[in-house]
């Protein structure tokens, strides 16, 4: 395998009402295979190079942060790869889609109610049949190996922080996270859905609050506080996921949630490579 991103992400450091905040940068980990999504991938890949598959078949949307990074990284690692795109063919104006078409995937664009049908076995089985010796990662890398990836995101550099934080959206992060944690730490995720996620366990729970109306919805208020945390903090976030972890947190450090005896860890999933065709989707003026 000539992939190898096993550098310890760094941890920047910013206050926000007297509270200090340790971010863990795994966007900072590869430009194109960006924060969480190389810890989702790695293991997948290995299998997939061992078990000798000439494809990668996987699933996403046409702004996929997953779609992207799984592009890159099957073009380092010289498999060919398949992505199964929800909704009609918007490659040659959608810049998630057209980079992971220059990459080399092989795009194929599936109605929406066909795109449900992405976990059933008869439909994974059809698939396999029109692409035979392959491997296929589910959306999001969210399967076991997709986990045992992220139980490595936390690691000796992280053992000081007692409240960690996290974007929820497959699961697939904060289930590996917490499985990792040591006994001191709690773990929230911030739901990115509209959905009523279930707690997961009694030091790792779901904060369904802060999903400004679902998945790629937004609210005013998101973009005001995206626009002003970048200027403050020159940290980028996205709109989708990382926007609405920190506003989930600044918001409870606001409103006395935390101490200063209390140490503060989120982490930024990165997922940037999609704020470009959220803009244009959106009709926003890019902030940076």
């Amino acid at each position: 395998m000539t992939l190898d991103l096993t550098s310890t992400p760094i941890i920047s450091k910013i206050s926000y009402h007297g509270i200090e905040i340790g971010i863990l940068r795994l966007d900072l980990i590869h430009p194109e295979i960006s924060g969480n999504k190389w810890f989702k991938l790695k293991y997948n890949l290995k299998e997939a190079i061992f078990q000798k598959k000439e494809n990668i078949i996987t699933f996403g949307g046409a702004y996929s942060n997953h779609i992207a990074a799984t592009a890159k990284a099957c073009n380092l690692t010289k498999i060919r790869s398949v992505g199964y795109i929800r909704g009609e063919d918007l490659s040659s104006t959608n810049p998630t889609l057209s980079f992971a078409k220059q990459l080399g995937m092989e795009l194929i664009f599936l109605t929406r109610e066909d795109y449900r049908k992405k976990n059933e076995p008869e439909f994974l089985s059809s698939i396999s049949m029109k692409h035979p010796n392959s491997y296929i990662v589910p959306e999001g890398g969210n399967n076991e190996l997709g986990e045992k990836g992220c139980e490595e995101i936390l690691d000796q550099n992280t053992n000081q922080y007692s409240h960690i934080f996290c974007a929820y959206g497959t699961g697939c992060t904060f289930h590996g996270l917490a499985k990792s944690l040591k006994p001191n730490q709690f773990l929230t995720g911030i739901n990115v859905l509209n959905n009523q996620a279930e707690t997961y366990a009694k030091n790792a729970i779901i904060n369904n609050d802060f999903h400004f109306g679902g998945y790629a919805k937004y609210h005013t208020e998101l973009i005001d506080f995206k626009t002003k945390f970048e200027k403050e903090y020159n940290i980028a976030l996205d709109y989708v996921y990382t926007s609405k972890l920190f506003y989930a947190v600044f918001d409870a450090i606001k409103k006395n949630k935390f101490s200063s005896e209390n140490k503060l860890l989120i982490i930024h999933s990165g997922g940037l490579q999609g704020n470009k065709g959220f803009e244009e989707r959106y009709n926003l003026k890019a902030n940076r």
